[in-house]
């Protein structure tokens, strides 16, 4: 039956090319939130649109784009992948918010409002103090809020999350993240933060990085599935998801563009450690985009029904996706 549901993963950045299209397909893979941008500006972000063009072009018989809920159906009828946008950064719009309409004309649907560090509209979850939503960035929410373009919290602070939570008008997300309480992890999020996140509609997608799993590579995939299965407990079914965080097959240099942009000199370690210096191994269960499966049966093992199990795997995302990217 696992073939049969919308399997949606909310996050990737992985090396795109033909190989990990066709290892999505094979997986039964139906949609996934792709990395556009982290900190390019505004003109590099439409050489990411152009890049992306590229691929649908060449790989037409593949993937496909998503700009809204249906693409994501059409994707799993026609047999292709559906990828649609994210930018981890709020760097795209620069300072005008303006752009947020033009970005989300050209198909950025999710952005983040920070990226570990303050920016200018949030705080980022590395910083030490958490000022919160700035003026800017309350009504960069608004106009979010309006045009259709999902507000996401994976990389910002605390009072920041909250704080985005309570100004949105419309439910925001999580896309890949864990609950602290199943590991401490300067990523990982509060009960606080969860439940008020459940309290408006928003959606979690639990992370497959292994910085943000208890026992990280040596996750096993009961333990995995037993933190869904406890958040699911404290936030109803309806609010969870998957996003993996998958980051295959790239190089050291965009690691390093990830952690660093332009903003520092040193290396900035991103978990806090220079051990964590490099990419770290995928547990054994979850090595690529193809993986999704052993998802499902892990799942059904802890005892998830298959309509829970669905909607966990991609049928959760695609409701929130729904509501959340038309006008408001």
């Amino acid at each position: 039956m696992y073939q049969d549901h919308i399997i949606i993963d909310g996050l990737q950045y992985c090396y795109w090319d033909r190989a990990h299209f066709e290892r999505l397909r094979a997986g039964g893979v139906t949609a996934v939130h792709a990395t556009l941008v982290y900190h390019e500006l505004a003109r590099e972000t439409l050489t990411r649109f152009s890049e992306w063009n590229r691929r649908f072009e060449q790989d037409a018989d593949l993937i496909r784009p998503v700009m809204g809920y249906q693409d994501i159906r059409a994707a799993k009828e026609e047999g292709r992948v559906g990828v649609f946008f994210g930018a981890q950064n709020c760097s795209p719009i620069e300072d005008d918010i303006g752009l947020i309409e033009i970005m989300r004309k050209l198909g950025l649907l999710i952005m983040q409002l920070s990226y570990n560090n303050q920016s200018l509209l949030a705080t980022g979850c590395y910083e030490e103090r958490d000022p919160g939503i700035t003026r800017f960035g309350r009504q960069a929410i608004a106009e979010m809020n309006r045009v259709g373009m999902i507000v996401d919290m994976s990389h910002s602070a605390e009072r920041s999350t909250l704080e985005a939570i309570e100004i949105s008008s419309r439910p925001i997300c999580i896309s890949h993240a864990n609950p602290a309480r199943a590991h401490e992890a300067l990523r990982n999020k509060s009960d606080t933060v969860l439940k008020a996140l459940a309290d408006s509609g928003g959606l979690l997608g639990f992370s497959l990085y292994p910085f943000h799993l208890p026992d990280k590579s040596k996750c096993t995939l009961e333990r995995f599935c037993r933190m869904v299965a406890d958040t699911v407990e404290f936030m109803g079914i309806e609010h969870v998801g998957i996003g993996s965080d998958l980051c295959l097959n790239q190089p050291q240099s965009v690691l390093e563009w990830m952690r660093n942009g332009r903003w520092s000199k040193a290396m900035d370690y991103g978990e806090g450690s220079s051990q964590d210096a490099g990419w770290p191994a995928q547990p054994s269960w979850f090595r690529d985009g193809g993986d999704f499966n052993n998802l499902y049966r892990g799942l059904k093992a802890v005892g998830f029904n298959e309509t829970d199990t669905a909607a966990i795997l991609g049928g959760n995302w695609l409701r929130f996706l729904q509501s959340g990217l038309g006008p408001a």
